[in-house]
């Protein structure tokens, strides 16, 4: 329940309505929108949101939803009912189009089955009846036209009618021509008159030919004349044309007939093209406003997340501007919000976003709010808003309120939501104050909800005394002297009348007066509301810069956690790939080993072509080898300052070659260098560390192991006289050795003899995952009795 009855008007709601009407296609939309009012029953408010958030849902994910046509096919409907009541064929293809939208939108439903099932209800069990498709077909073509097959008869007539009119064009043309030669026509040509095709001939001529005078020019100097010999075919071919639209009638009522029995079909089909256009227009409306669907309660209450006003916002879209989004909440600890601040700071912006909201949402329309606000249901929403005093009635302003405080105490309930702008004012404050204390008293001991803005400083403490009430102030900006239209919840707000008035300009003299009439204590609050305004911003933004660092600290933390994480993780895998890397290497340098063999066999042993290969071996081996970044060698004092000692580790000057001291003869050192022994003086060694030696020695251990490994390793195993078992065991070993040295293919020598051996090998070579395929030796250079075994 509304009250008072301009309650719509006053919260703005007519205008949204008035937007979403534009949205409709149909009148039968319009019509559904001008009658939406404002529900209370949970369900019904519920299915119609959800209706409206799918529609909106399909709308921004440009859904294939044809919706073209939209007429009143109840109209058409009503029509029908009548017996021997006939549809024109303009009507008909306003039926036709409107139930191919029907059955388009029923088959896009249908394929997205349980997609979205509150507009799914909107059709449930509703029927697809394609015949009377068919039979508008049938008698209409796709313009609308009746079809000139629509029956033999009409068929008949056309053709007649054709015959007549070439007859009539054919003789009119024969006297036209006759009466041209004999100079009886005036300037210009053939022309219609009175639906009939005239000459027009000169008034000096008219008793010349014989015919009917339909017209004369304003001069009189020309008759407009049908021939006589045309008169009678034109009569007949106007018979024929009235033939022919008995005939359509014929066809119509006849058409109309069958379509009788279908009357409660068309009527289910109208209601829901009017459904459809009125959710549509919604959705279009939410997309407009950027509207979502809140969570949606039983209870009394309210909580609003980055709520904004929706006409405010669209104005402010034309002029590229954002609103300052509202967050609040009601209920049932917190009932009553008393809101102050100063003058156009946001208040009355503040209990209308509210007031619109809450009866837009009961009206099952989606509201500019984050979706995670929840929204409760009323059975009653009052509004004191405006001034509504009236002559006729003998309400001065004053009286007009108490009329509808009267109303409020009377009828409010806990259910019952209160908006009040401006309470107590319109008469003396001293006495208006205590009067709006006494009604907010009773209406939160009724426990109502409500929002309610004010400047009097009896209800700001009233408010903060009060259990059920709670201050809310709309933030000022003390610096620039502008309000930020940010509500605050838990301190009441200044006026900021002085500060206001100073900015505006007011004469310093006039304001030097108005502090000293206001009253010292009067003042002191004033003040100390500025100042704890002031106040709380400073902690405001202190906290809000807190958050951000905060934010970024946490931020850092989460990103270095990831980093050392993915460090974890990857620590084997990156092992893995460097010791595939050096498996690759090891690979392509037996693979270059063996080219360079191949190509010095080629070449018979040249000394020059030799040196080359092995000059080339040599890049590409140094190319591949790891050079260990250079660190600076941290070593004691003393290990530098001792002599050198027999069992030292010394390193040659300008080289990396190490050795291991064994004897000493004076300033001569007999140094052991891997298996070769050397006589070197002092001057060309120096002392280094054990941890310096043993890195040394890997290193050269490691070169030396490729090469040795390539070096000794042979692409040929001869296993003529072995038995089976034994030589499957070197077979085995054998195919290890070369395909971890990555050999492209080996030769095994098994001989003939009775194939046996070469059998046993073959069938094993089979089973090895490494082996591509096994080719004989050529006939001339061994034929089976080798195998060339090719490995991946």
């Amino acid at each position: 329940m509304l009250y008072p009855e301009n309650c719509l008007e006053r919260l703005g709601f007519n205008e949204v309505r008035a937007l979403i009407h534009k949205n409709c296609l149909s009148p039968m939309g319009q019509h559904m929108v001008s009658k939406m009012q404002v529900m209370t029953k949970y369900d019904q408010i519920n299915k119609f949101l959800r209706q409206t958030k799918e529609f909106k849902s399909i709308l921004e994910n440009q859904e294939p939803l044809q919706i073209n046509a939209f007429f009143d096919i109840k109209y058409l409907a009503d029509k029908i009912k009548v017996e021997g009541s006939y549809l024109v064929e303009e009507e008909l293809y306003q039926m036709y189009t409107s139930l191919q939208t029907v059955f388009s939108v029923i088959r896009f439903f249908d394929e997205r089955k349980e997609v979205y099932p509150n507009l799914e209800a909107l059709f449930e069990h509703l029927p697809v009846e394609k015949n009377i498709l068919k039979k508008i077909e049938q008698v209409l073509d796709p313009k609308g036209k009746i079809r000139p097959n629509a029956s033999p008869t009409l068929l008949q007539i056309i053709a007649d009618i054709s015959k007549a009119e070439q007859e009539v064009r054919r003789r009119m043309d024969s006297i036209y021509k006759q009466a041209v030669s004999s100079n009886w026509v005036a300037d210009g040509s053939l022309t219609v008159r009175d639906g009939r095709i005239c000459i027009p001939i000169l008034a000096e001529n008219k008793r010349k030919l014989k015919g009917f005078i339909h017209d004369e020019s304003a001069s009189g100097q020309t008759v407009y004349m049908e021939p006589e010999e045309v008169f009678t075919l034109n009569n007949k071919l106007r018979d024929l044309e009235f033939d022919k639209r008995r005939e359509i009638i014929k066809i119509l009522i006849a058409l109309t007939t069958e379509l009788r029995p279908y009357t409660p079909l068309l009527i289910s089909y109208h209601g829901f093209l009017t459904k459809l256009d009125f959710v549509r227009a919604k959705a279009l409306f939410a997309i407009e406003v950027e509207a979502d669907m809140p969570v949606l309660v039983k209870e009394a209450k309210t909580k609003l997340v980055n709520a904004r006003h929706p006409l405010l916002m669209l104005s402010f879209k034309e002029d590229k501007k954002t609103v300052v989004p509202l967050n609040m909440q009601i209920h049932e600890n917190l009932r009553i919000l008393l809101v102050s601040g100063p003058n156009a700071g946001g208040k009355s912006v503040c209990m209308k976003t509210v007031g619109l909201l809450q009866l837009m949402i009961q009206s099952g329309l989606l509201i500019p709010v984050h979706e995670s606000s929840e929204v409760g249901i009323f059975d009653q929403i009052f509004a004191d808003i405006g001034d509504d005093q009236s002559i006729e009635s003998d309400l001065s302003t004053y009286s007009a309120h108490l009329k509808k405080m009267r109303y409020f105490v009377a009828h409010a309930t806990p259910k019952s939501l209160v908006l009040i702008d401006e309470f107590g004012t319109g008469t003396d404050p001293q006495f208006g104050g205590p009067m709006a204390e006494a009604v907010l008293e009773v209406l939160n001991n009724k426990k109502v909800r409500g929002v309610i803005t004010t400047h009097y400083s009896n209800l700001k403490l009233f408010a903060g005394n009060t259990q059920g009430l709670e201050n809310a102030s709309m933030l000022f900006d003390n610096d620039k002297m502008k309000p930020l239209y940010v509500l605050e919840i838990g301190k009441p707000g200044s006026s900021y009348a002085f500060e206001i008035a100073q900015n505006i300009g007011l004469q310093p003299e006039v304001l030097k007066l108005a502090r000293e009439k206001i009253g010292t204590n009067q003042n002191r609050i004033d003040t100390l509301l500025v100042d704890l305004e002031r106040e709380k911003k400073q902690i405001y933004d202190t906290k809000i810069f807190l958050s951000t660092q905060q934010n970024k600290v946490k931020n850092l933390v989460a990103e270095n956690e990831k980093l050392r994480i993915f460090l974890d993780e990857n620590r084997k895998t990156l092992l893995k790939e460097a010791k595939m890397e050096a498996q690759a290497i090891i690979k392509n340098a037996n693979k270059l080993v063996e080219n360079t063999i191949a190509e010095i066999k080629e070449k018979q042993a040249d000394k020059v072509a030799t040196k080359q290969l092995r000059q080339k071996l040599n890049e590409v081996l140094v190319q591949n080898q790891v050079k260990e970044e250079k660190k600076p060698v941290v070593t004691s004092p003393v290990a530098l300052n001792t002599p050198i000692e027999v069992g030292d580790w010394v390193k040659l000057n300008n080289s990396d070659t190490t050795g291991q001291v064994l004897e000493i003869n004076r300033d001569n050192l007999v140094v052991a260098l891997g298996d070769l022994r050397s006589v070197l003086k002092k001057n060309r060694v120096q002392k280094i560390s054990n941890t310096q030696a043993k890195k040394a020695m890997q290193s050269s251990s490691y070169s030396g192991s490729i090469s040795e490994a390539v070096g000794s390793f042979s692409a040929e195993l001869d296993l003529r006289g072995r038995r089976g078992e034994d030589a499957l065991q070197e077979v085995e070993k054998y195919l290890d050795r070369a395909v971890m040295m990555g050999f492209p293919f080996i030769k095994i020598i098994h001989g003939k003899g009775d194939g046996i051996l070469r059998k046993i090998i073959r069938e094993y070579l089979k089973k090895y995952s490494q082996v591509t395929r096994v080719e004989d030796e050529h006939p001339d250079r061994g034929g089976d009795g080798i195998s060339y075994v090719y490995l991946k």
